[in-house]
């Protein structure tokens, strides 16, 4: 179900700027992590932890076949007896360097101290990513930089009104994006998600005109 709420939030969206946006960003991520085999860093602020994308590009890892695309999340606060997944803190940014890319979500400005540890990983070799509120100093230190807010204010003739995407929506786009085109075809083979996305845009098309 996630293939199809995806191929109607692109419906919607259609005419404005974020599903090739959201395309190209997903495409810089899959080509800075896909050739190194993986080292995907996903980090958020102080306030803001990106669960949600991290859940997502798991679940995009295992149906694409690209377990390079699974991320190790970066958190601000680990807690005792937190799982060895869950319990990697920003120390981790200290040892970021060539090969491994950092992907930042910051949905408002970084403190000073996480702003440093990015600017670091950066000079060490790292790619570094960015998406968010599209902060000058942010944008400045990514390669690739992804700004949600704010959102197209007047969207092509036709298209619905893009005012209520809002960051979640944007990570999920992204996220499943970057789990597409990255098998070989197969001659008569479909992926499951393919198929579904075909469904989604087969439900939601207009009746053919009857003669």
């Amino acid at each position: 179900m996630d293939a199809v709420r995806v191929a109607l939030l692109r419906e919607v969206l259609a005419g404005t700027r974020w599903p090739a946006a959201t395309r190209g960003f997903a495409a810089s991520l899959r080509s800075s992590v896909v050739p190194h085999g993986g080292g995907l860093l996903l980090v958020g602020t102080r306030a803001y932890e990106p669960w949600h994308l991290a859940a997502h590009l798991v679940d995009e890892a295992a149906w694409s076949g690209r377990p390079e695309l699974a991320p190790l999340l970066v958190r601000h606060r680990v807690r005792p007896g937190d799982p060895a997944h869950l319990a990697v803190g920003l120390g981790r940014l200290q040892g970021a360097g060539r090969g491994e890319t950092l992907l930042l979500v910051a949905p408002e400005r970084p403190d000073g101290g996480l702003l440093e540890r990015v600017h670091d990983a950066r000079r060490a070799g790292a790619t570094v990513l960015a998406l968010g509120s599209g902060d000058p100093e942010v944008t400045g230190l990514a390669h690739d930089a992804l700004t949600v807010d704010p959102p197209d204010p007047e969207p092509e003739t036709g298209a619905e009104s893009a005012k209520g995407i809002d960051l979640d929506m944007v990570q999920h786009l992204v996220s499943a994006a970057a789990g597409e085109n990255s098998l070989p075809s197969t001659r008569g083979r479909r992926r499951l998600r393919d198929r579904l996305s075909r469904l989604a845009d087969q439900l939601t098309s207009p009746p053919p005109a009857r003669w």
